[in-house]
């Protein structure tokens, strides 16, 4: 794909409008066909790629808007998964009392967030994202970027031993399902043109910063090995098996601290140090990492790499200043090439549906400070010769 210096690109997911939400849950709850939801969908599809064209967005998504969040989605998209709110999963939990406190000190409520639970053999009852990503191609000319829930996630999240058992003995049993059925996927979106797939693995961090003890909702912390270690090199594993071979698209991983609160007291703190060795293993092209945080520490090098530089928070209403976007990407020219450095914020914007971080206003705003930045930067370079 044919690209400017200092790309720049979303995480994933845009806030939903009002009438997609009522619209979404008419479908779950059976009041609204799939057609009568697609209409309502792809009008909210077509006004966030307006939007990202607008700000002078260089590889648009579709913002996720089909999605009621950015993995539980694959339960209407896999046999054998259905949702389940995390007020039910009390009731198959071990600790009740606590992932009641962690849901309490996260901030967390148990009605706002579905998890996709494994109740029986898992496969691909159709594409996951292709379709999504044709109806974008059909709308734009720009590069098209399409996330996927990662294979560590997927599994970790899916794998509740009292309801998953029955089909799997273990998750490392699931993952070979997980790994073949989103490796099937990649190959299909690569198949269709799209030009950019990134897997989201945000509970990484979770691993080498909660030691000890379960601080995600993501209720795969009760799948969990114990050892951060061990854990980390089967996500490593399964990522590269998923990624093995594939070409024709440029591929990544999306790592962050957490995505579901304004209130950054709730997420996780800490460099990517200690997920540098696993990180540098992994087959991809680039990593789309946070760095608009204080929380995520110093940028750092990744041998190899592209890096995706998170350089707006999502999650803050104040819009950055684009010489401040500048400052943070001049830092990373000091690490890497120029051409290995891509712009975005450092996370989606609406990464659970009910629980947007910020209103669509303020994403774009965000998005064309980037986008002056990176115009900036580019002049900067022209200039210097």
């Amino acid at each position: 794909m044919g690209l400017p210096m200092f790309p720049v690109s979303v995480v994933g997911s845009w806030p939903r409008p009002p009438e997609l939400l009522r619209a979404l849950r008419q479908k779950q709850r059976g009041d609204l066909s799939q057609d009568e939801f697609d209409t309502a969908a792809d009008t909210a599809v077509l006004e966030t790629l307006h939007l990202q064209t607008a700000a002078g967005v260089d590889v648009v998504t579709d913002g996720e808007q089909r999605r009621d969040n950015f993995y539980s989605f694959v339960a209407e998209k896999l046999s054998g998964v259905q949702l389940m709110s995390l007020s039910e999963m009390l009731d198959v939990v071990e600790d009740k009392a606590g992932f009641e406190d962690i849901l309490e000190t996260l901030d967390v409520p148990a009605y706002a967030i579905d998890n996709p639970t494994c109740v029986g053999r898992v496969e691909r009852k159709g594409p996951l994202a292709v379709d999504e990503a044709r109806f974008l191609r059909q709308h734009t000319d720009k590069p098209i970027k399409v996330a996927l829930p990662g294979p560590y996630l997927l599994t970790r999240a899916m794998f509740v031993p009292d309801v998953s058992k029955p089909a799997y003995a273990s998750k490392e049993e699931l993952a070979e399902d997980v790994v073949r059925m989103l490796r099937a996927e990649v190959e299909a979106l690569a198949a269709e043109g799209v030009d950019f797939v990134q897997l989201d693995e945000p509970v990484l961090t979770e691993l080498v910063f909660s030691t000890g003890k379960t601080r995600t909702f993501m209720c795969a912390a009760l799948a969990s090995r114990g050892d951060p270690t061990e854990e980390l090199e089967f996500a490593v594993s399964l990522i590269n098996r998923v990624m093995e071979g594939i070409s024709g698209v440029r591929t990544g991983l999306h790592v962050c601290r957490g995505n579901w609160s304004q209130n950054e007291a709730t997420l996780l703190r800490g460099s990517y140090q200690p997920l540098a060795p696993y990180l540098n293993q992994l087959n991809v092209d680039q990593l789309v990492l946070e760095y608009a945080t204080e929380r995520a520490g110093a940028v750092m090098p990744f041998e190899g790499k592209e890096i995706g530089l998170g350089v707006v928070n999502p999650r803050t209403e104040g819009i950055e200043e684009p010489e401040r976007i500048v400052e943070t990407v001049s830092k990373a020219l000091e690490l890497y090439p120029a051409e290995k450095v891509w712009l975005n914020p450092d996370c989606g914007f609406g990464t659970f549906s009910a629980r947007p971080v910020n209103t669509a206003e303020v994403a774009a705003k965000k998005l064309a400070v980037t986008v002056e930045a990176a115009r900036s930067l580019r002049e900067g370079r022209t200039a210097t010769g």
